[in-house]
């Protein structure tokens, strides 16, 4: 078996819309093809004795040991790779279970497709699959805990934390789209201008002074006692010849602990002696140049949270400990410890592995012992010096047990430190007594407190501490999106985006939209070239200065990624015509419309589907949409709009001269097309269309049909506005269209509105793009022969694997089956092509260069237009 290729999918896709993140492995079984695996001598048992839990797959017979049961009754590989992946990743702390595989047109090669928790880690799952499988196949044995352990590692190096992942699933639970920002712990929620951002639990709203002061802990200990707050007796010191004086002046126990410290690195508990005092001053300073010497308090450790200046929990934390029982030594106590299923590597469980280390000694030697001593019955020996999870502590939910006046004081103090969020560490006999009467202290406060404890304690109560972090970042009636218009389809997509953008512009909104030329802001281009995927539309969402996204959304980006948004208000398909066929499993045109599908099944239930009712596939895609439907046509006598109307539904067109919206039986003219600049004075039906789609998306969000109607009036086609779209240059004595049609229909477009233009000659710039099909190309070349009088062929570039001779005679041959004798002229020098054109166009001439032949052939011909008018 071969892996031919793995795509991550990372939005809605041509598998499902709400499971967003899948892995999509394309997979030659070779000659596995011809074996299914009841004909593989031992299989069915061997894979049920490596990965047992695989009963619990029920597969297509829907009861556990539905999966088994297929592969005793014979199943292809690529159906077994697909399960083992699922569930490496499940026994991987990642539970995760959908699947599918499909076989493609060629025989053999499969679409393995599974959903992960964690990229990486999901990468892994499906090379670790085929490995496994190959190891099964061959009866040979296989590592499979290494590799286990592996993908925990990978989920570890990237999952989001547990406090920033609670925080990130409270608002999917909402319905708030989220955006990780980088590798760590940097979230967006929301899009553009109703973005907000946070870190682990530190948000955009967190005071930097705030922070600061928090992370000073003797400045924060110095404000609360000026605030009549209770704290520990204690100093910081710089210089190991000041120790002395600090335990005279403190006095023993002590605790130390690094100035600027967190999650209890480099502290040490009750020093009782000069020597341990010296060791622990040493060990603090690892952390930070200054230590703080405290008076060492007995009692337990709370941890009391504050949001929003309002408590929301509050916990007991116990160092990670063991309990003796006069048999074991402390090491097996240990291992014995760990073996508890609440236990687990990193984040993955409630509770985390005990580690040893030298706070661990450290604590064992003051009692004289070792991790080979065996402690009494009932004796509890503790092995870290602080309470925290992340090594091992435990923690209890003690958040209706707080006094009042405890609730009071806790949230004082994050109005003091200036915290919006804000963990208090309190040592105290109980919280259940005000502080002043049980002789309790604040030790500390955390700018960025972490929410395991709350979210999952080992006892009590969990709390959802995230809830009150997003009713803070998205009070009532502030929302976290904006609205999203998207555009796909075969041709016409740029043009209706552009114009889509222009009516939003034009009402006083700032847009940001995606184009196959580049990425805008409002009028600025901000990044060039082909930006019609997700990582465009991402650029644009997270963009802050956006107030509304217009995404023009192509087949490619959907294949390879899926979308970059997870729904859109406003889905628009502006025809479905061959193209891009034969390319990425995509064959016929029912293929291609399950693609653009993808952005309609992605339009929220209230949204808009704005379909072209004089394409079937276009009207097919309508029965599968689960929001409201709309049609746009070039004749209002349309079958599927006088039904559509007949029900009170919404249409958009073309009827006596007039773009028109047709609202049940009502009609409401827009503007007539000969005033709409982009129709070329209504000579150009595919512009048409495009007005028409624009206008039904602009009408369906709510803009006015005056402010439509003037918008309209507004965009000129040109190379600013509409570039690479039916731009014409008019020199002295002739004119040049450039133009991108790449495809049959584009050309056949240009074609019909060639037809509408008086030239002495009509002179045609052609070439073919590689990784389209023969029948394609052929076709291209058929419509440019009947359209032009003259050809050149400039194949300069997009061979796209091919050979340049067989693309020139593929189109050589196309124009010799309309035109044997027509003159064609080859010239694959995109500067010389152009400049024996216009050298050579004689008075009366009309040239089109089509494809995008020429490199930035519409800066060339300007420049060329600027020096005959001496500009």
């Amino acid at each position: 078996m071969k892996i031919l290729g793995i795509q991550v999918l990372r939005g809605p896709n041509i598998w499902s819309v709400n499971r967003k993140k899948l892995i999509q492995m394309r997979l030659d079984l070779e000659e596995m093809e011809q074996k299914p695996t009841n004909v593989i001598d031992g299989f069915a048992g061997r894979i049920e004795k490596l990965i047992p839990s695989l009963f619990s797959h029920r597969c297509s017979k829907g009861v556990p040991g539905g999966f088994l049961a297929r592969v005793e009754e014979g199943t292809w590989m690529g159906h077994v790779i697909e399960h083992i992946a699922l569930e490496i990743q499940t026994l991987a702390g990642m539970d995760t279970g959908f699947g599918r595989t499909r076989q493609t047109k060629t025989e053999g090669i499969y679409n393995v497709v599974f959903s992960y928790l964690e990229e990486k880690a999901g990468l892994f799952a499906a090379e670790s699959a085929v490995r496994i499988a190959e190891a099964l196949i061959n009866g040979e044995e296989y590592p499979l805990e290494e590799d286990i352990q592996r993908m925990r590692e990978l989920r570890e190096m990237e999952r989001l934390g547990p406090s920033t992942g609670s925080i990130v699933d409270e608002a999917i639970s909402r319905d708030i789209p989220w955006i990780r920002l980088n590798k760590s712990s940097l979230v967006q929620l929301g899009y553009g201008k109703n973005q907000v951002r946070f870190r682990a639990t530190m948000t955009e709203r967190t005071n930097s002074i705030a922070v600061d002061i928090a992370g000073n802990k003797d400045e924060t200990k110095r404000l609360l006692q000026d605030a009549a707050i209770p704290v520990a007796k204690g100093l910081t010191i710089a210089d190991i010849s000041e120790l002395q004086d600090a335990i005279s002046k403190v006095g023993y126990p002590l605790v130390f602990k690094p100035l600027d410290g967190n999650h209890g690195k480099g502290a040490s508990i009750n020093v009782k002696t000069d020597d341990a005092a010296k060791a622990a001053f040493e060990y603090a300073q690892k952390y930070s140049r200054k230590v703080i010497i405290e008076k060492f308090i007995s009692g337990y450790d709370f941890r009391v949270l504050v949001i929003d200046h309002k408590m929301v929990a509050a916990a007991l934390r116990v160092p990670a400990h063991v309990t003796g029982n006069g048999q074991q030594s402390i090491q097996e106590l240990i291992d014995k410890e760990n073996s508890d299923p609440r236990r687990g590597y990193g984040h993955e469980n409630v509770l985390t592995e005990i580690i040893v280390d030298r706070d661990t000694l450290d604590l064992l030697s003051k009692k004289d012992y070792t991790l080979d001593t065996v402690p009494p019955q009932g004796e509890i020996v503790y092995l870290k010096s602080t309470a925290n999870l992340s090594t091992g502590g435990t923690s209890i939910d003690v958040t209706d047990l707080v006094h009042p006046q405890n609730i009071f004081m806790s949230e004082r103090i994050s109005r003091i430190i200036g915290l919006d969020v804000c963990g208090i560490d309190i040592m105290a006999e109980n919280l259940t007594q005000p502080l002043p009467e049980n002789g309790g202290v604040i030790l500390e406060v955390n700018a960025a407190p972490g929410f395991r404890m709350h979210l999952a304690p080992s006892e009590g109560l969990p709390r959802n501490v995230a809830a009150p972090v997003i009713d803070m970042l998205y009070p009532p009636g502030k929302s976290a999106r904006i609205p999203i218009i998207a555009v796909t389809g075969t041709n016409g997509k740029t043009t209706t985006t552009r114009l889509i953008s222009h009516i939003v512009k034009s009402n006083g909104t700032r847009v940001g939209f995606t184009t196959s030329d580049g990425i805008y802001v409002q009028n600025t281009l901000l990044m060039k070239g082909d930006t019609t995927g997700p990582v465009s539309a991402e650029f644009i969402l997270r963009d802050p200065t956006v107030e509304f996204a217009v995404l023009e959304t192509a087949r490619g980006g959907i294949l390879r990624a899926g979308l970059g948004f997870n729904k859109c208000d406003i889905g628009v398909v502006t025809n479905i015509q061959e193209d891009h066929l034969g390319i990425s499993d995509i064959h016929t045109l029912s293929d291609l419309a399950r693609v653009k599908a993808v952005v309609i099944r992605a339009v929220k239930r209230s949204g808009w589907a704005v379909l072209n009712a004089d394409n079937q596939h276009c009207v097919r895609i309508a029965a599968d949409a689960d929001c409201n439907v709309s049609y746009f046509s070039m004749d209002e006598s349309n079958p599927v709009i006088v039904e559509h109307c007949k029900k009170g539904g919404i249409a958009a067109v073309y009827e006596n001269g007039y773009i028109t919206i047709k609202k049940g039986d009502w009609k409401i003219r827009v503007e007539k097309v000969t005033h709409i600049p982009l129709t070329f004075g209504g000579s150009v039906d595919f512009m048409i269309q495009n007005v028409l789609a624009a206008t039904l998306a602009t009408f369906l969000w709510g803009y006015k049909i005056e402010d439509i109607r003037m918008s309209l009036e507004t965009f000129i086609p040109s190379a600013a506005q509409t570039p690479g779209r039916m731009n014409t240059f008019r020199f002295k004595e002739f004119k040049i269209l450039v133009d991108f049609a790449h495809n049959p229909a584009g050309f056949k477009g240009i074609k019909t509105y060639l037809k509408s233009i008086d030239a002495t000659e009509h002179i045609g710039v052609i070439s073919a793009t590689g990784d389209r099909r023969d029948s394609d190309i052929l076709e291209t070349a058929r419509t440019a022969a009947e359209m032009f009088d003259k050809i050149i062929i400039c194949q300069e570039k997009y061979l796209r694997g091919r050979k340049q001779q067989e693309l020139i005679d593929l189109l050589l041959q196309g124009i010799r089956e309309v035109k044997p004798e027509m003159d064609v002229i080859i010239n694959n020098n995109g500067e010389e092509a152009l400049k024996y054109i216009i050298a050579t166009a004689r008075p009366g001439s009309f040239i089109t260069i089509l494809s995008n032949t020429i490199d930035d052939a519409i800066v060339k011909v300007s420049d060329y237009l600027d020096k005959e008018f001496g500009v």
